[in-house]
């Protein structure tokens, strides 16, 4: 082989390495949307669901993790078109004072993710070491700085170690799995017939579970995390963009529905029959592991949630920043919007509330925000003028319309059903 030759391969090999590399960090903002998917209220909902119901509502599960990859990858794919985050589009075409009121809510949505996060990762540690909620809180804040930190060194040692907390978590989960040992196949093919019956309680546990999977908080993040993260000078640049993205989506969130049915699966070998139907609480799915399939399982399960409250925390005051910064273009130090948003949580620790009702009322504060993230998002992804070659297609539009209608309801639905709107 000829220098000549030689020299040119080298060049052509560098060539594909640096379009690897690049095509590469399209990946992982899908990852990071996926931590809020695996939070501690979807621990406590997928573990009452398998508890009371087993493998009847998997499809419910399913169904929550196919709109979850639809909505998130028309915000990506919103951030990639624009140029802009959802916040600052949602700006940009809002008054005052509508806008304010848009803002407000979107960080009352913070406060209650942070609540539930911080919860989770408390009863980890009370569970794991015996310590007490409140300091068990305020060791919960000191892990969560220290992942904040990862930031100051760009946004993939953040993602990184985000990512890898969710690795945790499916590790945890699928050793139990595993262990559990009497997961039934015939079970779940029939979970994944819909059905809900006359139940309503069981309607009830099947919205909450829809209604803990779609956080307003990740919608508005995940487009800010593709507005600018690799140069796209051309269309044909930002078009192979979104193909990553949609990509990205489908691995990211497919593995936080891969997760979320594990719990359920989990829930439905172990406690679904007499004596163990009853399991509704993070504290009481520990001890029904522990004596079960042993302690290394009932530990594996609380190293689970502990890293989901952790990195769901870190994600979640993220998002907190974006907010504020896209809809009123004011930005206070990250260390002290985790200050301010973790206080609530800390309150609520510090006076003995319940852990499971703060978990509930947190995924009912959250449904609240779901409409004033979904709609603004379906609507600016459907406008040809901002989107151009990117808006919507009509049959993505029509699905997007049914999801953002079915999310809608179901939690009008759980709303009316936690407060005992509706009757039996």
């Amino acid at each position: 082989m000829s220098a000549g030759t030689a020299t040119a391969l080298r060049v052509v090999d560098r060539a594909r390495r640096r379009q690897v590399g690049a095509r590469l960090q399209l990946l992982g903002p899908a990852f990071v949307a996926a931590v809020a998917y695996v939070d501690p209220g979807n621990f406590a909902t997928n573990l009452t669901g398998g508890s009371a119901y087993g493998y009847t509502l998997v499809w419910v599960v399913v169904l929550a993790s196919a709109m979850a990859m639809l909505v998130q990858y028309l915000s990506a794919k919103l951030g990639l078109a624009t140029g802009q985050n959802l916040p600052e589009a949602i700006r940009d075409r809002c008054k005052a004072p509508l806008l304010y009121v848009l803002w407000a809510q979107a960080e009352v949505m913070a406060v209650a993710t942070d609540l539930a996060e911080f919860v989770g990762a408390a009863v980890a540690l009370n569970l794991l070491f015996d310590v007490p909620l409140f300091p068990a809180g305020l060791i919960t804040a000191v892990l969560a700085f220290g992942i904040l930190a990862f930031q100051h060194h760009g946004y993939r040692p953040f993602e990184r170690a985000v990512v890898g907390l969710l690795g945790i978590v499916a590790a945890g989960l699928l050793y139990d799995l595993l262990t559990a040992g009497h997961v039934s196949g015939t079970g779940f093919a029939r979970g994944m017939v819909p059905t809900v019956g006359g139940d309503p309680a069981m309607l009830t546990t099947a919205v909450a579970i829809v209604g803990a999977t779609v956080m307003p908080h990740v919608v508005y993040l995940h487009s800010a995390m593709t507005q600018s993260r690799v140069p796209t000078h051309t269309t044909q640049h930002r078009m192979r963009a979104l193909r990553w993205f949609r990509t990205d989506c489908i691995f990211g969130l497919g593995a936080a529905g891969v997760i979320n049915v594990s719990m359920l699966m989990l829930a439905a070998a172990l406690f679904h029959h007499p004596g163990h139907t009853g399991v509704t609480t993070l504290s009481g799915a520990y001890d029904g592991l522990r004596m079960s399939i042993g302690l290394i399982g009932a530990l594996a399960f609380a190293v689970a949630l502990l890293a989901s409250g952790l990195s769901s925390a870190s994600v979640g005051t993220y998002a907190g920043q974006i907010i504020m910064q896209g809809f009123l273009r004011r930005r206070i130090p990250l260390m002290l919007r985790r200050v301010l948003t973790m206080i609530p949580a800390l309150c609520i620790l510090a006076v003995g509330v319940s852990t499971t009702q703060a978990l509930v009322i947190s995924q009912v504060v959250l449904s609240f925000g779901v409409p004033f993230a979904l709609i603004p998002l379906l609507l600016l992804t459907s406008n040809r003028q901002l989107m151009r070659e990117f808006v919507n297609k009509r049959r993505t539009t029509i699905a997007a319309t049914l999801i953002v209608v079915t999310i809608v309801a179901l939690n009008a639905l759980l709303l009316a059903t936690t407060f005992g709107w509706t009757s039996n």
